[in-house]
């Protein structure tokens, strides 16, 4: 194995990590499912696409693309503990995104749509990024 791949996908964290990684995961999911395919009362792409255009995310349908994509797929990663790093680092930025194009300006709290829930999906990828996927994932089975 490359020490590149080693690197990527050591791990010396344990199962706390592991607890954080999966429930980040599985918040990821559900929320790329509600715009990729209008889980969960989402709107889809269509309707994710449109209110991100609206917004100034352009071309819309592609970023919408884009988000949903990386919250569902990269939330599966994060589950699996399979890349976990890459895809804490495209969750990170997803979430950045977020914060700065839409949560920033009504301030902090969840209740006027502030930056809080976002912050704290960031911080928990941030978490895996730094300290990878932790006991039971597939990255430490295939870096051991």
């Amino acid at each position: 194995m490359s020490t590149l791949t080693k690197s990527v996908m050591a791990t010396q964290a344990g199962y706390g990590l592991t607890i954080l990684r999966i429930i980040a995961g599985v918040t990821f999911v559900a929320h790329g499912s509600q715009k990729l395919f209008g889980w969960f009362g989402g709107y889809g792409l269509a309707g994710v696409g449109e209110w991100m255009e609206s917004i100034g995310l352009a071309p819309g349908y592609l970023m919408a693309l884009m988000a949903g994509s990386a919250e569902f797929f990269g939330g599966l990663a994060l589950i699996l503990g399979l890349l976990a790093r890459p895809a804490a680092a495209v969750l990170a930025v997803t979430m950045l995104v977020a914060i700065a194009s839409v949560h920033l300006a009504n301030g902090f709290f969840m209740s006027n749509n502030g930056y809080e829930f976002a912050l704290a999906l960031l911080a928990m990828s941030l978490a895996v990024l730094s300290e990878g996927a932790g006991k039971l994932s597939l990255d430490q089975r295939i870096a051991s």
